[in-house]
This record gives structure tokens, sequence and C-alpha cells, in this order.
């Protein structure tokens, strides 16, 4: 495998000079693997002249084999990691709080059918903690909301949800089939405690700042019935995808209403995520049903993002 990974490098460098720093040996260890490699195959890989390596038409063929391969060995490792860790047959994953109940029953469901016997420890984390928990080990797999520090993190598809608002019924926006974020101006927004995700959260702000919309004050909640109290004891506003609108109280009409933005509308953002090098098949089986579950049942769709999903160095928010 070590000798795919310098084979890799040099085809992807295009010089054994910068394929040996990557890789974090001396060059001529390098050039002696790739030769040992090219006699045990029987091809030749690259065409060398002092001044390039090319790659040849027998090695472009054997490059998607030998990509392939060494992602299979790395799921092998991985999943070697955890025998040896004693941690054979349990996944350790996570789920943000905003996530509805069909969501979450719709992802255990598919996973369960990919992975029957398997057993799942499932927790409800926000980003920051599912940050801290990969970092250390102490978590498989995750979805976690983006803009985040990503390093060492492998990543699933970014899936993207459009918030909407929920505000009173008596609220003169709420006569509105859709409502520019400037109509909210006057009003207290309700987000998440910043701590939860703190670079999502000066997203929020930020982007409802460039819409015209600076809250009065921001207050902070996560529950449904308590997002909803607050709504109707404040008259306060909050940010909320379709699928997670709490319900209605019975018999009677909605006290509340949801509706979507328009003018440059902030998004939620997420994907699965989980620790470079360390994802096996039951980690990818679990990011796969999250991603299904959240196009199915929160109507989230791929994301094409217009900037990096690293993090800025500051929010224009705290500016």
């Amino acid at each position: 495998m070590r000798h795919l990974e310098c084979f890799v490098a040099v085809a992807e460098e295009s010089h054994f000079g910068r394929a040996a720093t990557r890789l974090g040996m001396a060059q001529p260890p390098l050039s002696q693997r790739i030769q040992r490699l090219e006699r045990e195959l029987g091809v030749r890989l690259f065409e060398r002249t002092s001044r390039q390596v090319t790659i040849t038409e027998a090695g472009r063929l054997l490059l998607a084999e030998a990509r392939e391969l060494l992602a299979r060995s790395e799921s092998f490792l991985a999943t070697a990691r955890r025998v040896r860790d004693g941690e054979t047959g349990l996944l350790r994953a996570a789920l943000p709080p905003d996530l509805s109940g069909e969501t979450v029953a719709a992802l255990l469901a598919d996973f369960g059918r990919r992975h029957d016997g398997l057993e799942l420890e499932l927790h409800e984390l926000p980003t920051a903690q599912q940050l801290a928990r990969l970092a250390a080990h102490e978590l498989d797999v995750g979805v976690v909301h983006h803009p985040c520090d990503v390093s060492g993190l492998e990543l699933g598809p970014v899936l993207r949800r459009e918030l909407g608002v929920l505000l009173p019924r008596s609220a003169g926006a709420a006569g509105f089939d859709a409502v520019p974020l400037v109509a909210l101006a006057g009003h207290d927004l309700i987000l998440f405690p910043r701590a939860a995700a703190p670079a999502l959260y000066d997203d929020l702000l930020t982007t409802c700042a460039r819409g015209g919309f600076t809250p009065a004050a921001v207050r902070h909640g996560q529950g449904a019935s308590f997002v909803r109290g607050l709504v109707l004891s404040t008259g306060a506003v909050a940010l909320c995808p379709r699928d997670t609108l709490p319900p209605p109280p019975e018999g009677g009409e909605p006290d509340v209403v949801w509706r979507p933005l328009t003018g440059g509308a902030p998004a939620l953002r997420h994907s699965a995520a989980w620790s470079r090098g360390r994802g096996d098949a039951a980690v990818h089986a679990f990011a796969e049903a999250a991603t299904h579950a959240l196009r199915t049942t929160a109507g989230a769709t791929p994301d094409v993002p217009t900037r990096p999903l690293h993090l800025r160095p500051a929010s224009e928010w705290w500016l």
C-alpha cells in the first residue's frame, strides 16, 4: 500500500521532490519505491526527464484503481482500530438538535437496513460539541453545521435547508406570502445559543444585517415549544426550516405562522463528518443514511457553495 501511496503522490504532483515532501520522505527512497512497483507490475508508470515527470498511459489507467485501493485500505485500517479499541459492533454518532423527529426516524430506519445488528449509540449534540468529540476520538461520525472548522475531517455531501421566519399571527409581516428580511425590523430575534455553533450564529446575524434586519435584541432558545413560547410572549421572531415547525394547538387556529424569506435569505448547511482516516463501512453507511433522510424528509438540497467551507477570519457582524 505504501508503494501505491507513492505512485498516487507522484502522479498528482508530477514531481518527485514535491511528492516526497508530501509523503514526509526523502526523494531517493521514493524513486526506488516507484521503480520496484514498476518492476512488480511489469509496466512503466512514468516518463522521467531531468525537468519533468509525466505519467504514462498505463499509469493513467492504473491511477483510479490505485486510489480506490487506498480508500479501501483506510476503511480496513479504521475497522481494525475499532477492533483494537474494543469498539466492534458499536457506532458512536451524533445529530444536531434542529433535526425534526421525522428526519431522525428516517435516518435510523435507513441505517438499520444498511447495518442490521450494529449497535448505534446516538447523541443529540450541537456542532461545537461534535467537533470536540471527533477530535478526541470519542465520536465516530456526526452531522455538523457549516461553516465550522473542518480541519482533520472528511465530509459527506453538503446539503442546504432554507430558513423561514416563525412569527406571531398578529405581526404585520404575517400577512405576506414571503417575508423580506427588512420587514422584520423592530422585532427581537430568537437563535440557538452561540456556543452551540459560533460561526453559524455569526453567519446568520451577518446575513440578516445584509438584508436590512438588525434585531433589537437576540434571545436564545432551541426546543420547539420553548421557541414558540418566546414568539408568543415577546413578539420576537425565530429563524427555522419548515420541517421543524412546532405543532399547532389542539382544536384551534395556529397562533404562530411560518413564512419563507426573500432577498438573500439565510440557510442551514449540513454534512456528515468524521475524522480523516477513521471512516469505515459503518461510518459511511451512517453518512449516507443521514444524507438520504435530510433530502427526503427535510427538503434539503445539494449545496454548491459560493464561498469555501472554511471559516472566515471574523464575522462581519462583529466588526
